[in-house]
């Protein structure tokens, strides 16, 4: 679930407030403006208020969130921003809110009047239900149920589609290229457009300056272009960054082009792209990506929940896609963009989707959907046997020799501890071992009974990480006795660096005579003892 507090603005808050946000949207040009949604279902706004873009009648700041009561009762499906900054907001039921700065027409209410209060915007989208909207600059897109877009306000470049270079006072359908086809997602860069449909092509218009559309060269377009670089690939997700973009196909390749000043392509360089360029190849499935029109950040999710940035991060130029920390790309933007504004209506409720390592962590010794139990001192651990036998050669050879349907479904083991054990079973479900070293030692002994060299390699580095002169010699003790020489080698250097503090252990004098016979003889060799 996403923090909202991670958003420093959310910070002027108190914690009791927090808790109550449902849905929360952080924008204009220092990101000092911000929407959020409750619980109840009621909208509030509080921030700097730049050319009333609280919607609040005025364009008064406030550090006390205002209710906005024009929204009671709605529903908030899509929402977007423009740098004046003016806001549009679509409701469940299809209605078109707009309000804020308005000196190109861009709230689409026919005048340049500031729009210090939200006006619904019904011009040529009568009979129409708004589904998606999105914000460049100082132009508006909308996108209708029935797949249709509709542009208006700046159009210096062509950003409204309407094949010339007049500001557009109201919402006017695309048409050219696009006509009959099905759209079914829009972004905006910041003077140029783009529209997803159904059989996932791509097309664009606008701004082409650093090859934003992806058309091959730098020429504006004032109508929609289709992107034919990617003609054969299904794109399924779209973004748009301040001057570049980003598709997602639905074999989870993804493509980059446009702008590259900060390394927000993700190339590995700054050189712009006028067509796409496959990035992240090297890496797992791409699931989701993100980018803003008001930053140069860049981000994606991957199968197994890994979230990568890249371009503009906090001031800092990242040129090819960095592994984060991060559990989501709501909180790229909340940590490291600039200015840290949101990327779309982040919602802070919990999210159902669980990626397969996800799931596998949790179904781990879960008696409901087990199949198979272990009997371990008296305890049992509860597993699946199909994930064993794909996930270890010793349960594969076991189950395939040994095992008949007469069998009974527990299995005792006797040889080694419940926490080694276990330990071990968890591994396999997730890639992962938390052991303290001295169970880690118990845990390479059964590494090396089943052959799994990975999981030996993790238990030398825990026992690396671990080793203290009260149990290096035991350490060394145990690499000698499971056959891991770079460990044996590491301890063995740890006791001679040590030799004073480790020599006044109680372990030292415990461990077998001839192995302490040995070390001696070798550490004198070393000249370990000339003092």
């Amino acid at each position: 679930m996403v923090d909202v507090s991670k958003w420093p603005l959310f910070s002027l808050l108190s914690s009791e407030v927090r808790a109550t946000v449902r849905q929360a949207c952080v924008f204009g040009t220092s990101a000092n403006e911000a929407i959020y949604v409750t619980q109840e279902n009621d909208v509030y706004v509080f921030g700097l208020n730049c050319s009333g873009c609280l919607g609040t009648g005025d364009s008064v700041s406030t550090i006390v969130p205002k209710k906005l009561d024009f929204l009671e009762g709605k529903k908030i499906v899509s929402l977007s921003y423009g740098s004046g900054p003016h806001v549009l907001l679509a409701s469940e039921d299809g209605q078109l809110f707009a309000w804020g700065h308005n000196g190109y027409s861009q709230l689409g209410n026919g005048t340049t009047n500031p729009g210090f209060s939200a006006v619904a915007i019904t011009t040529n989208l009568q009979n129409k239900k708004v589904m998606e909207v999105a914000c460049g600059s100082h132009h508006s897109l909308a996108l209708t149920h029935d797949g249709e877009v509709f542009a208006w306000g700046y159009n210096n470049c062509g950003q409204v589609g309407s094949g010339s270079t007049a500001n557009q006072p109201y919402p006017r359908k695309v048409c050219s290229s696009l006509q009959g086809k099905t759209a079914v997602s829009i972004t905006c860069g910041q003077a140029s457009s783009m529209a997803l449909v159904d059989n996932g092509e791509i097309y664009g218009w606008g701004y082409n300056g650093n090859g934003q559309l992806g058309t091959g060269n730098n020429g504006n377009q004032l109508s929609p272009c289709r992107l034919t670089t990617l003609q054969g690939l299904c794109i399924q997700q779209i973004v748009s960054g301040y001057g570049h973009c980003l598709a997602l196909t639905d074999e989870g390749l993804l493509y980059a082009w446009g702008a590259n000043t900060y390394g927000q392509l993700g190339t590995g360089n700054k050189n712009n792209h006028l067509s796409p360029v496959q990035i992240m190849a090297d890496k797992e499935r791409v699931v989701e990506i993100a980018a803003c029109h008001s930053t140069h950040t860049s981000a994606a999710k991957t199968s197994s929940g890994k979230v990568y940035m890249w371009g503009q991060c906090r001031g800092q130029l990242i040129s090819r896609p960095r592994l984060t920390h991060l559990s989501s790309m709501d909180d790229v933007f909340a940590c490291f963009a600039t200015p840290p504004v949101t990327w779309r209506l982040v919602s802070m409720e919990h999210d159902d989707f669980m990626t397969i390592s996800e799931a596998l962590r949790e179904e781990f010794d879960c008696p409901d959907t087990a199949d198979l139990k272990f009997s371990v001192d008296g305890k049992y651990i509860y597993v699946h046997k199909a994930v064993l036998k794909i996930r270890c050669e010793h349960f594969r050879l076991m189950f395939r020799s040994q095992w008949t349907e007469d069998q009974q479904d527990v299995i005792e083991i006797v040889q080694f501890s419940y926490p080694v054990y276990r330990s071990f079973l968890q591994f396999l479900y997730t890639d992962t071992v938390d052991l303290p070293p001295e169970d880690a030692i118990g845990l390479l002994d059964l590494a090396t009974s089943y052959c799994e060299n990975h999981l030996k390699r993790l238990c030398q580095q825990i026992i690396k990480r671990g080793i203290t002169v009260e149990n290096a010699f035991t350490l060394l003790s145990a690499a000698i006795r499971y056959d891991a020489e770079d460990l044996e080698e590491f301890c063995f250097k740890f006791c001679v660096n040590h030799m004073t503090q480790v020599t006044q252990t109680t372990t030292f004098w415990e461990v077998d005579g001839a192995m302490l016979k040995e070390f001696v003889s070798r550490a004198s060799r070393c000249g370990a003892f000339k003092n």
